[in-house]
């Protein structure tokens, strides 16, 4: 039997009741299917459902084959080791009792002999040269996402459920990761905002709070699909606008055609011209088919407002978001960073970053780029003054705001509110709701808690937070800020910092981002 994965009525909601999403129908086969999504709208809630993670508040999952899955932020106990996240700890304890003669008859029959060389494979295909023994700490998090798709390698399931498989990686392992998917004759289902993975789909499948819509082929088809549909909706907006309009005007006009009789009655009653029975038959008859005429014309006018309601709702799901930024006031000639050979690095022996000088005038774009493991966010750190450097000078001469791939500026326990006044000192209530709304949290949205939002949710809030201050810092330094963004998110982003008039200096791995950035120069790391 072909593996297959099926949702029927699939439906969860969050431990205080609140529907993520409602009624899901889909079905999966041995094809390469990326799941896109706002921020939020529960991408990875649904992945653990198929993995048996999560269970459904309603509906079921029928899976024909196997499957194996990578979590987008997987916890690493502190002993971990590559060998613990292929789950092959004990059977490779196993070889190695064997080789020392301390196996007993049936584990040594039990023994997977072809294990080692095929972990080894597996590592090697995804770009690591490390041992079953290397402790996943000491990994960075583009080395560990690696180790993940090996394991998934290793496991050779009938489907592949991956979240966000290139987040963290360099160029080389986003291709590692393309070739992979490229040559995968089974199934995966990959929860991604990557354009370029996006990309080599063969069916993109779009969760909204309408539920979840199938589109084949790959983003770029999507992307024209999605073009349509939002013009189709602003159609049937427009339609549904004017006729809720029309509707309201003759609901008025019989109304006071309505009233127009009934004062010409009363005068006829009064003046006595008809015999009483033959004016109450006919005040009998105008009442029940005016009785009736108000029933017509609720039942339109309730028609027209679910009509309308339906393509404002519509349109609201499909609406692109929108990200102001106010101006900063930056001169061309003023000097924004400015580094005199500087050294520096966690290990002073072996300092990453060695006699650097840079400097940055006016408002710039500059990208740091080097593979994994290069010192780029060291690089960061020592911009902005987490790390002192050994020797040289740091300079940051402007106002800034610093954006992390995990957003550490928000406090989690704080609401989005409290979070943008605690940054922004000067602000109010109003100055919070307003910033916070330009983002796309809007009423109450401003009042979640940080904890609470999604990583996309969270850098769309840290935006906010920084962005969206009065006036607003003259030098944004981002690293990696595609990784959790949805592809709204990235469309809203991008066009925001087209318009900003501050200097940027991004990390990014992200071709299309930085390609959007436009960077004025871009200095490169080696290994």
């Amino acid at each position: 039997m072909p593996a297959s994965i099926s949702l029927s009525g699939l439906s969860w909601s969050t431990p205080d009741g609140t529907p993520l999403f409602t009624n899901i129908d889909l079905s999966f086969t041995a094809e390469r299917t990326g799941l896109v999504g706002r921020n939020g709208v529960g991408k990875s809630t649904l992945l653990r459902l198929i993995a048996g993670e999560l269970h459904p508040s309603a509906g079921q999952i029928r899976i024909s084959g196997t499957i194996a899955s990578t979590r987008q932020e997987a916890l690493v106990r502190p002993d971990d080791t590559i060998a613990d996240l292929f789950g092959a700890r004990a059977a490779l304890d196993l070889l190695n009792r064997a080789e020392s003669g301390l196996a007993n008859a049936d584990e040594l029959a039990a023994a997977d002999w072809t294990l080692p060389a095929r972990l080894e494979a597996a590592l090697l295909r995804c770009g690591l040269d490390v041992g079953p023994q290397t402790p996943l700490q000491i990994l960075s998090g583009g080395q560990r996402s690696r180790a993940s798709l090996a394991a998934l390698i290793l496991a050779d399931p009938d489907f592949m459920l991956l979240d966000e498989p290139t987040n963290n990686l360099d160029r080389e392992g986003r291709k590692a990761v393309i070739e992979l998917l490229r040559s995968w004759n089974g199934g995966a289902i990959i929860v991604s905002h990557d354009r370029e993975l996006l990309e080599e789909m063969d069916a993109i499948v779009e969760l909204t709070s309408l539920g979840a819509t199938r589109y084949g082929g790959g983003y770029s088809a999507f992307r024209e699909h999605k073009a349509t549909e939002m013009e189709a909706a602003r159609a049937a907006l427009a339609h549904a606008e004017k006729t809720s309009v029309q509707t309201a005007r003759r609901a008025q006009q019989a109304t006071e055609r309505k009233a127009r009789k009934d004062g010409a009655g009363h005068r006829a009653r009064s003046n006595g011209g008809q015999p009483k029975i033959l004016m109450d038959a006919a005040k009998g008859r105008a009442e029940a088919s005016g009785g009736s005429g108000v029933r017509l014309r609720e039942a339109r006018r309730e028609a027209a407002e679910a009509a309308l309601s339906a393509a404002r709702e519509r349109i609201e799901v499909l609406q692109p978001l929108r990200m102001d930024i106010p101006p900063t006031g930056l001169a061309s000639g003023r000097t924004v960073l400015r580094l005199e050979c500087v050294t520096g690095g966690y290990d002073p022996d072996q300092p990453i970053i060695r006699d650097l000088t840079l400097t940055m005038t006016g408002p710039v774009r500059g990208v740091i780029a080097g593979p994994n493991g290069s010192g780029k966010t060291t690089l960061l750190r020592l911009i902005i003054g987490e790390i002192a450097p050994q020797y040289g000078r740091v300079d940051l001469l402007v106002s800034h705001a610093v954006l992390d791939q995990h957003v550490t500026l928000l406090d989690p326990a704080m609401t989005l509110r409290d979070n943008f006044m605690r940054l922004n000192p000067a602000s109010d209530t109003g100055i919070a709701q307003a910033a916070l709304a330009r983002f796309g949290f809007r009423a109450g949205d401003a009042l979640r808690c940080a904890g609470d939002l999604s990583g996309g949710e969270r850098l769309c809030a840290g935006l906010a937070c920084t962005l969206g201050a009065l006036p607003p810092p003259m030098l944004l330094i981002l690293d990696e800020p595609t990784n959790h963004l949805d592809l709204e998110g990235l469309t809203a982003l991008e066009a925001a910092l087209a318009t900003y008039d501050g200097a940027v200096l991004a990390i990014s791995h992200d071709a299309a981002f930085i390609r959007s950035l436009a960077p004025d120069w871009t200095l490169r790391l080696p290994v």
